[in-house]
């Protein structure tokens, strides 16, 4: 009897594929249009599954109409029926909460974006913020610190004033606590509860989604002082050609000419800027919670435009619930600020141990004159008051 199942069982494996593949496309309709087998396989899969035939029946008139004797007392709508009414918003829910997002019971959304968050984007977070790791390491091995090559005056140039030190202390402090309670919130139940337990990262995930929130707002004000404080030194010019060209002197050689800011740190000095600023506007959205939708409407401007048929893509979802709304900004908050997070610590690696004299800078407000000399011969030489040499300058 024992072999005699299992054979059955063996059967039923091979038959069932086979069965599912080979159904004829009207296969549903045997079904009085509920899920067939085929469509039972490819959610098992994973694949994407079209299902409009169920959708189609919320709210049919005739489907109400037919199963009034059916279930006589209960009403003319049967539970299935109402079940998907409400999956697929189209029922007419009446609600006392006025919020955006009050009439959306149910929505399928939640899923793909709990998913890539506890897949893809840890991967990409590992990949991204380890690899910078690894190679300013190897970087630091092979390189060594940049020396002052010159012979030291002992003399010292202003390089900040007190409030530019200010902002960069103040964006640098706000980061860095935003960075380790935004990892906490976004990887916490993965990483923290196996090996603290639930009742500590409850403790962590409360404690660091107030700080988050609150300490965003120093970044959000630090990032404008920054900007107005040096936005006019940060303008691309030709020296800055130069200076890619010879990749800043940072694999060998003379460092090229260069004024208050080189090309390297204007470069970091826009990626703070732009991406920081889309970190904070998405922020905010998620901050105050279905009033600021970015997405809906940039992802109907891209479809008319035909950006992602282009590149051979389907178009982009839209119209958005407000639920999704807030699933799209976390993602893209949480993304820009990991490939931020990579940035700035190529920057800190640079200002600090990577580079000699670099951290007086910021930490005392004032710099070597031979290091001025070296990395900013164009600022120091105005600095100093003394005549510009033409061939920097050019």
């Amino acid at each position: 009897m024992l072999r005699l199942l299992g054979l059955l069982a063996l059967m039923w494996t091979f038959a069932v594929p086979s069965f599912a593949q080979e159904m004829p496309a009207d296969a549903r309709a045997a079904t009085g249009g509920a899920q067939n087998l085929e469509d039972i396989m490819r959610r098992q899969e994973g694949a994407k599954i079209d299902d409009s035939f169920r959708s189609d029946l919320t709210g049919n008139p005739d489907v109400a109409a037919a199963t009034t004797d059916q279930l006589g007392t209960l009403g003319g709508a049967s539970d299935p029926d109402l079940w998907r009414a409400l999956r697929y918003n189209a029922a007419d829910i009446t609600t006392q909460v006025r919020t955006p997002a009050a009439t959306t019971l149910m929505q399928d959304g939640g899923m793909w974006w709990l998913s890539f968050r506890e897949g893809p984007m840890l991967k990409i977070a590992v990949y991204l913020l380890g690899g910078t790791l690894l190679l300013l390491t190897l970087f630091y091995l092979i390189r060594g610190r940049l020396r002052i090559h010159g012979e030291k005056t002992g003399r010292t140039i202003v390089r900040f004033k007190a409030f530019e030190r200010f902002g960069h202390w103040l964006l640098a402090s706000s980061f860095i606590v935003l960075g380790i309670t935004g990892l906490i919130s976004l990887f916490g139940r993965k990483v923290l509860i196996p090996a603290f337990g639930h009742e500590t990262f409850s403790f962590l995930a409360v404690m660091s989604k107030w700080v988050h929130n609150n300490i965003s707002w120093a970044f959000m004000v630090a990032l404008v002082i920054i900007f107005v404080a040096w936005v006019v030194h940060n303008l691309p010019d030709r020296t800055d050609l130069r200076w890619l060209a010879r990749a800043g002197g940072l694999f060998g050689g003379e460092h090229p000419p260069a004024k208050k800011f080189n090309a390297g740190q204007k470069l970091i000095f826009w990626s703070v800027i732009v991406l920081g600023g889309s970190i904070s506007l998405s922020g905010l959205s998620l901050l105050f919670p279905f009033e600021i939708n970015l997405f809906g409407h940039t992802f109907s401007t891209l479809n008319s435009w035909g950006l992602p048929k282009l590149f051979g893509l389907n178009d982009l979802p839209y119209p958005l619930s407000p639920q999704e709304e807030m699933q799209f900004a976390q993602l893209w908050h949480s993304i820009v600020s990991l490939v931020l997070t990579a940035i700035i610590f190529a920057h800190i690696y640079l200002g600090s141990v990577g580079m000699e004299g670099a951290f007086d800078a910021m930490g005392k407000g004032e710099v070597e004159e031979q290091w001025a000399r070296e990395h900013h011969s164009i600022w120091a030489q105005e600095v100093l008051g003394e005549p510009a040499n033409s061939k920097e300058n050019t």
